[in-house]
């Protein structure tokens, strides 16, 4: 990576979250080039510098640090390997994986990342659309210590915080397990909260002195704001999948780590049934 100036930044996933985030690199100075399967997905940058690459292979070979946000671990190695990203990317580049997946698929893209001479930070991102388009994300990173240090600017244009866990895999482990408690708090909210009605408290003030008080925390505190009737069935089946991730994350633990597990899924399953019981 070039010495005192900015690295070439490319970014391929322009979604509900990465969309954001490319559009706080592109605004903060980096030369951002992108590439898209679908050409309607780069609308998202209109009015934001970038530079459309004509193929992965082209994006590859122009970037020093390449961000990938894509839905799934298959997707990743896919563009990496069969796409040839990794074939044309440069040695001593960096690639990394902005999506929630397996630690061990993120060990998994490293070694294969090795003969090519290319770094990999697995470095997935907390806070959903709305804290992603405030750029306030909080960024979960594993990998080398001294590769973390060398793309901390770059993800610090849409963070309000990064935060170096470990080794590879290890960003992954911090986010699932971010994941798995929030829903767990989502699961002890709405228990409170049955048994506030069974008593026929009213939840609104209730819900005020939650809020404000000691018992507060980030999974209270989203319900109306950003988890509400409107999107709560699309944000459930999502919550699930990452909790299947966890599950297999976790498999070495066994049956120590079902409580967990089964207490964070309820969370999941009923989080319409919170929504509908604040009124959200």
């Amino acid at each position: 990576m070039p010495e005192n100036t900015k690295p070439v930044v490319g970014f391929i996933g322009l979604g509900d979250q990465g969309a954001p985030m490319a559009q706080a690199i592109a605004d903060n100075g980096y030369d951002l080039r992108v590439w898209a399967r679908r050409p309607e997905s780069l609308k998202v940058l209109e009015g934001h510098p970038h530079t459309v690459a004509a193929s992965v292979a082209e994006l590859a070979a122009a970037c020093d640090v390449i961000g990938l946000c894509l839905r799934t671990d298959e997707d990743n190695v896919q563009v990496a390997t069969e796409g040839g990203l990794l074939a044309n990317m440069r040695r001593g580049a960096v690639l990394v994986n902005h999506g929630t997946g397996l630690p061990q698929e993120a060990r998994h893209l490293t070694e294969l990342a090795a003969p090519y001479g290319v770094d990999v930070v697995d470095a997935p991102v907390s806070g959903g659309h709305a804290v992603a388009v405030a750029r306030q994300l909080t960024t979960i990173a594993g990998g080398d210590s001294q590769v973390v240090e060398r793309v901390r600017p770059v993800f610090e244009t849409f963070s309000k915080e990064v935060i170096h866990v470990g080794g590879a895999g290890s960003g992954q482990f911090g986010k699932l397990f971010n994941n798995t408690l929030m829903m767990m708090n989502h699961k002890n909210v709405l228990d409170v909260l049955r048994l506030a009605a069974d008593l026929e408290l009213p939840i609104p003030s209730l819900l005020e002195v939650l809020r404000s008080g000691s018992a507060s925390s980030f999974a209270l505190q989203a319900i109306g704001p950003s988890v509400t009737s409107e999107n709560v069935h699309h944000l459930m089946p999502l919550e699930l999948i990452d909790m299947g991730l966890f599950s297999g994350a976790v498999e070495s633990l066994g049956a120590a780590a079902q409580p967990v597990i089964d207490r964070a899924v309820a969370g999941a399953q009923e989080l319409d049934q919170l929504t509908t019981l604040v009124g959200a």
